[in-house]
């Protein structure tokens, strides 16, 4: 209950309503996106100021091993169960979506566990920046596949051009290098970007957690005009994810923070970053199920109800 007291929480719920009730409401798209790359820049610095505190060492070499094998993992198991259900072209694009991350919902976590005086890894925003490319490749693997079964040569992907982009795309980036800047600067550089990285950090995200509450209004009744299964997928596989971090994150000793963050990240969907790539990747597959999913249920209920959930049932074996 005290997570929706958090002022970014509230916003966000303002903004449902907002959209809710069609208001005329807006965030400009360039605002939104300056926002984001905002966000980005501070969660890396952030995370390279922390990282040249800690250093590298085993615990942090295993984690990110954890965060890759997830990433694997989870769109595979995603893609054999919705295969059943749904289209070979949908079950593939919704498998990357929920192999994928949010960026946002990871943001606000951290935010969560500052708050809660959590300590947690600066190295765990590279885990996320690690989670997102495994689940646009294998988009494209599972595409090529639908369109082999489909025995459409015209289907065939770019296959090494589309990964090429996945990897250069400018929002990772600019993490990767902003946690670099970071590490590089250490202390004073942490002192001298304090009121940009730190100060303006908890404002902005509120700022943005807004716009996607309007985003999140739009899209809802697309899902929900949808199958009763991927609803119920929508809302049940984000926790099967988070308790298979738990238990991976557990076996392997990872601390308590670092726990959290790993089954946040495994119970987040992508709603950016793998639907832009699933356009030209799968362009068979469905926006409205994949986007509708990630965007207008996982993306709420993980904000409002997941984060500190997941946190609770850490802390119950830790």
């Amino acid at each position: 209950m005290h997570n929706l007291l958090d002022p970014a929480i509230l916003f966000f719920l303002f903004g449902i309503f907002a959209g809710l009730i069609r208001s005329n409401l807006s965030i400009p798209e360039p605002l939104t996106k300056f926002l984001s790359l905002y966000l980005l820049m501070g969660l890396g610095l952030k995370g390279g100021f922390a990282l040249s505190k800690s250093g590298f060492n085993h615990e942090i070499v295993i984690t990110l091993l954890l965060a890759i094998f997830l990433a694997v993992l989870i769109p595979v198991i995603g893609d054999n169960l919705l295969k059943k259900i749904i289209s070979r072209y949908d079950a593939a694009a919704v498998a990357a979506t929920y192999g994928s991350v949010s960026a946002v919902t990871f943001i606000t976590a951290t935010q969560f566990l500052d708050n809660h005086q959590t300590a947690y890894g600066g190295h765990m925003a590279a885990a996320m920046a690690l989670m997102e490319s495994p689940a646009i490749i294998i988009a494209i693997f599972f595409g090529n596949r639908a369109s082999m079964y489909d025995r459409k040569k015209q289907s065939v992907i770019p296959t090494t051009s589309l990964i090429k982009e996945s990897l250069k795309d400018g929002a990772q980036l600019l993490l990767i290098g902003a946690m670099v800047v970071g590490f590089i600067s250490g202390e004073s550089g942490e002192t001298m970007m304090a009121p940009f990285s730190i100060d303006l950090f908890k404002g902005m995200l509120a700022f943005f957690l807004l716009d996607m509450g309007l985003q999140v209004a739009r899209n809802l009744q697309s899902i929900l005009n949808k199958s009763a299964l991927l609803i119920l997928y929508s809302i049940i596989a984000p926790p099967v994810h988070a308790m298979l971090a738990l238990v991976l994150a557990k076996f392997f000793q990872i601390s308590l923070g670092d726990t959290i963050l790993l089954m946040i990240l495994a119970a987040s969907a992508s709603y950016i970053a793998v639907p832009a790539a699933l356009k030209y990747s799968i362009p068979k597959a469905d926006p409205a199920v994949y986007f509708g999913m990630s965007l207008g249920l996982t993306f709420p209920i993980n904000i409002m109800i997941g984060i500190p959930l997941y946190a609770y049932i850490a802390k119950l074996f830790y």
